[in-house]
């Protein structure tokens, strides 16, 4: 079975006057590692992107977290507040390109900005900051700990019987890092609840009607995968269907 291409969202920086396309590393290596495929970084350069070649290259799309946010406009939200980081070229790249990953049949993992992505592009909106949210807890990491300690387990979550994560989880209430101040707000259509928080804000969704697996979780499966098994089976699943698409488009 060949290796899969896994396509994988950067974000548009700039650090000392120059400018980046960029990802964290634990996305790339949790790529190389778990499913043993070809990273392949996606410019966010908008509509410059051929996004027909990019689908018959890539068996699989992974949406990785970033820190900036989906600018509001995007989902008809409210102005948000001074000094927000937004990225509208990965927005403008990546919003676009989920539908269109969708009807080619590819696989497709989203994870935190990713997650949030994903609902935006089927309508759905976000809480700009959950933890000012009556009645929902504070999802941020504390940026004053070591890395380690901000990506610790923070919560629980209960999983959708008979739902994606409920069939490969032994617990059915695993405990997940938490690390995001945005957060589903409504459920884009067509997609259907995989897991909530105690506070019952939405932590997974899946595509009712997708014809791949297509899985979005606000919580970070790619950090120390390989040591949690929950987090190692999400990925698990992600890379059988990347190689099953790949080992199709061969035949």
């Amino acid at each position: 079975m060949p290796k899969p291409v896994i396509g994988i969202s950067t974000c548009f920086e700039e650090h000392g006057g120059l400018y980046y396309y960029q990802t964290a590393v634990k996305y790339v290596q949790a790529v190389v590692s778990s499913i043993d495929g070809l990273p392949l970084l996606i410019p966010a350069i908008g509509r410059n992107l051929h996004q027909k070649k990019l689908i018959k290259t890539i068996n699989g799309l992974l949406l990785t977290g970033g820190y900036s946010n989906i600018e509001p406009h995007q989902y008809n939200g409210q102005t948000g507040k001074k000094n927000t980081k937004y990225d509208p070229q990965r927005d403008a790249t990546i919003l676009s390109l989920i539908p269109e990953a969708i009807k080619a049949k590819i696989p497709i993992l989203a994870i935190c900005r990713g997650c949030q992505e994903m609902n935006v592009a089927f309508g759905g909106s976000l809480h700009q900051n959950v933890h000012e949210q009556p009645g929902l807890m504070d999802h941020r990491e504390d940026s004053t700990l070591e890395i380690d300690d901000q990506y610790q387990f923070a919560h629980s979550i209960s999983l959708v019987q008979g739902g994606i994560l409920d069939q490969i989880s032994d617990d059915k209430e695993p405990v997940v890092n938490s690390v995001h101040w945005q957060g589903i707000n409504q459920l884009g259509e067509g997609l259907e609840i995989e897991a909530t928080a105690p506070d019952g804000l939405i932590e997974a969704f899946s595509v009712i009607d997708a014809k791949a697996f297509t899985l979005a979780v606000q919580w970070h499966p790619e950090w120390k995968l390989m040591e949690i098994p929950f987090y190692k089976n999400i990925f698990k699943l992600f890379g059988e269907a990347c190689k099953n698409h790949a080992d199709t488009k061969l035949k």
